[in-house]
């Protein structure tokens, strides 16, 4: 479908299911005169007359012969003083599935009988036409899907802050920065006999300094963003018996998984959703890691180990009550490189709690009797790098993530092209000709693409479609 398709479009805006309300939503039409002029045809048609744009009208929604589908409230949003930019047209009717199709179908005859081009929406299509109508930013269009899918109260929180345009703020402020180093660049450039006298004066590097430090802070606050949005996967593993699912029941305050004495009780994965500090957490209980000749229970091994592949960290969890050192190095030293590993001794109720004090990646509880989970709970974020402070928080996409790296690159190999690699002008540094400068501008104007990706300033048209396409019908 075209980006700039501006023929009206129309959905049920409120979730699938019964419900109290119901909304069904039209958008099209921009008159340059201001009026609303552009949806009249159906405003009339369903509502039997014109509402003043923003003012509630309660009455029916006629059907063909006259006769009431249904009582509510038609809202008529005129452009540009609505969420898509566009005329709007809401009808707030009772929320039950068959009289808002019955709605919609009902103004898709009007439109039929009328000429006008009106279809359903594509999922996302009403944020996307904000998008295009500068109502929203890309990063803000986003933050609309993270709203409504939000897990956490957290989430919540940072994505409502990213829609109200906290994140794109700290985008736009560094965007300008680079601006401004670029032209003392090209000012350096037009005026040779300067030489770097110019640069040096105005501090370019300084301020190169203050934008990589501001561009790092935000990095980390996008990070910690990405999880409240996406939240962490955590494998438990171990060797059979030493206490994963009693773990499991412990965190999730509920019997999710079955306990028993019997060794390799737990044959498949078994997860459950929870939340640490408003960070959304999927644990994953897995079988236990032994050798084993039961083909069921080798099956879910198999399963096991590509569940750590996957995870973004693992709980290894131990026995204190069995000299079982040896199955767990083989079972540590098959870890995969790169994911964290929290070591968790368990049952400190039957062995005592140790005489030593424990390594930075090891901590130890009682699943049964609840001891130390909390202790746990603090090192399982601080094992991922989650920050205990969390103001100014915003969610981010991975997308995000790869553009604040990107231009962290770029920023870094433009400080190298005019210091050497040594963060020192002129220590060791290459002849700061009129290459070198075209080589550093060059390297500020990426990493300014790179954010500007971030708000949509520089995006391709595939990737709206890949991001508006996530969406669901109605928004």
């Amino acid at each position: 479908m075209p980006l700039h398709d501006d023929d009206p479009v129309i959905a049920v805006a409120t979730a699938p299911g019964q419900g109290g309300i119901g909304v069904v939503r039209i958008s099209g039409g921009r008159d340059a005169d201001g009026s609303a002029a552009a949806l009249d045809w159906l405003v009339r048609a369903i509502v039997g007359r014109a509402p003043a744009p923003r003012h509630a009208h309660y009455g029916a929604f006629l059907d063909a012969a006259g006769q009431p589908i249904d009582r509510g409230i038609a809202l008529l949003f005129a452009a540009p003083h609505s969420y898509t930019g566009e005329h709007v047209l809401e009808l707030q009717a009772h929320g039950g599935p068959v009289l808002l199709r019955m709605l919609v179908a009902r103004c898709l005859d009007i439109a039929r009988a009328a000429g006008v081009p009106l279809r359903l929406a594509e999922p996302g299509e009403f944020t996307r036409r904000a998008f295009l109508n500068d109502k929203l930013d890309l990063a803000q269009a986003e933050a609309v899907a993270d709203l409504i899918s939000a897990q956490t109260e957290a989430a919540a929180r940072g994505a409502a802050a990213s829609l109200d345009g906290r994140f794109s703020a700290d985008i736009h402020a560094l965007v300008e920065r680079l601006t401004n180093l670029r032209l003392l660049v090209e000012a350096t450039l037009d005026f040779p006999e300067e030489e770097i006298d110019f640069l040096q004066a105005s501090d370019a590097l300084g301020q190169l300094a203050r934008v990589e430090a501001e561009l790092d802070a935000l990095l980390a606050r996008a990070r910690h963003g990405a999880l409240l949005r996406d939240g962490l996967r955590v494998v438990l593993a171990g060797v059979p018996n030493a206490g994963k699912s009693s773990l499991l029941n412990a965190l999730a305050g509920a019997e999710v998984a079955i306990v028993t004495p019997v060794a390799g009780t737990t044959r498949d994965r078994v997860e459950q959703t929870l939340a640490i500090d408003g960070i959304p957490l999927v644990i994953v209980d897995t079988a236990g890691l032994r050798a084993t000749e039961d083909a069921v229970e080798a099956i879910g091994i198999e399963r096991s180990w590509a569940a750590i592949e996957r995870a973004d960290l693992v709980l290894h969890v131990h026995d204190l009550t069995t000299a079982d050192v040896a199955e767990n190095a083989v079972i540590a030293a098959r870890f995969p490189a790169g994911v964290p590993v929290l070591r968790v001794f368990n049952k400190v109720d039957l062995a005592g709690a140790p005489t030593e004090p424990g390594a930075a990646d090891a901590v130890f509880i009682s699943a049964r009797q609840g001891l130390g989970l909390d202790e746990l709970r603090a090192r399982v974020l601080a094992a991922v790098g989650v920050p205990q402070a969390q103001e100014g928080t915003i969610t981010a996409r991975s997308r995000h993530l790869e553009a604040l790296r990107a231009a962290r690159e770029h920023l870094a190999q433009a400080r190298a092209n005019v210091t050497g690699g040594d963060g020192v002008a002129g220590s060791h540094a290459p002849p700061l000709d009129d290459a070198h400068l075209d080589l550093f501008a060059e390297e500020l104007r990426l990493a300014q693409e790179a954010l500007a990706s971030i708000t949509g300033a520089f995006t391709a048209d595939d990737l709206l479609g890949k991001i508006f396409s996530a969406f669901c019908i109605g928004k």
